[in-house]
């Protein structure tokens, strides 16, 4: 069985883009699942997969980190890794189906559970919104601020791997030659949710910009307008689509060996039991 990938919310699960990608475990909240029955889904879900991999975003409600912190600890199992992202909704989303097409691949619990901070450098997120007013995950200026209160404003932002902020023209018309957004130097696939907005920015101006390969729409995840600070949006991801370039992203990156838990790894610090790399020793001074 390729290694479990689980998520705090349905909202996070993409349908997957090919008949090989495995589904994601759903683990519902604290405010709707009671601690015992989420020990008992987690001890199966381990059972059944040998080790877990779960992405909490770093925006997901306290309690919801804290619960599954808590059932790691009772669990006493080394098989359950939390990875925390700064993604916003739907790029969390093309991470998390990312891992998931990678989980049926050769690779250990420990480089899957390390690789998706690899992978969210690869992820260009960002929404086009009618207002960028009461925006807290992606630093803007307060003019943009207050021009966010101006009727009929449309801003396009990019919250990673580069955050950037344009104001589009009236109804979301282009920004103008000296105005956009840095666009990935790689050949993706666009993936786009709307929300209570229209415009056609994204797949008429973003889409050729960036020069995308295709263009795919999805359910506007439960939690996008929450963090953007509006339901006036358009959320879309620029994402790497094929499986063997995701694999040979991952294989050709140095692995390493958890000096704690003894798990593989790539990148500077374990994904499962949290453990940094050691620094090597300074070379002893010579005379």
């Amino acid at each position: 069985m390729p290694t479990a990938i689980a998520v705090t919310g349905a909202d996070l699960v993409l349908p997957p883009t090919d008949p090989q990608t495995p589904p994601a475990a759903v683990l519902p909240g604290p405010e709707t699942r009671p601690l015992d029955a989420a020990v008992a889904e987690l001890r199966a879900l381990t059972e059944r997969h040998g080790h877990a991999i779960v992405v909490c975003p770093e925006w997901a409600p306290p309690a919801t980190a804290r619960r599954l912190h808590a059932v790691r600890s009772l669990l006493e199992s080394d098989r359950i890794a939390i990875v925390r992202t700064a993604l916003p909704p739907l790029g969390t989303a093309v991470l998390v189906r990312q891992l998931r097409q990678l989980s049926v691949c050769e690779f250990s619990p420990g480089v899957l559970a390390t690789a998706a901070r690899l992978l969210a450098h690869y992820v260009y997120a960002g929404a086009v919104l009618g207002s960028v007013a009461r925006l807290d995950h992606v630093p803007v200026g307060l003019g943009s601020h207050l021009k966010g209160w101006l009727p009929g404003a449309h801003f396009a932002v990019l919250a990673g791997p580069e955050p950037r902020l344009v104001r589009l023209g009236s109804g979301g018309s282009g920004a103008g030659p000296a105005e956009t957004l840095p666009g990935p130097a790689f050949t993706t696939d666009l993936v786009l949710a709307r929300g209570q907005l229209t415009t056609d920015w994204p797949t008429a101006d973003l889409a050729p910009a960036w020069r995308v390969r295709a263009v795919q729409e999805a359910a506007l995840p439960e939690s996008s307008p929450r963090w953007w600070g509006t339901g006036k949006l358009v959320e879309f991801a620029a994402y790497l689509p094929d499986l063997p370039v995701l694999h040979q992203l991952v294989s050709s990156v140095r692995r390493e060996t958890c000096h704690w838990c003894r798990m593989e790894l790539i990148g500077d610090r374990c994904g499962f039991c949290a453990a940094p790399l050691p620094t090597a020793d300074p070379a002893p001074a010579t005379r």
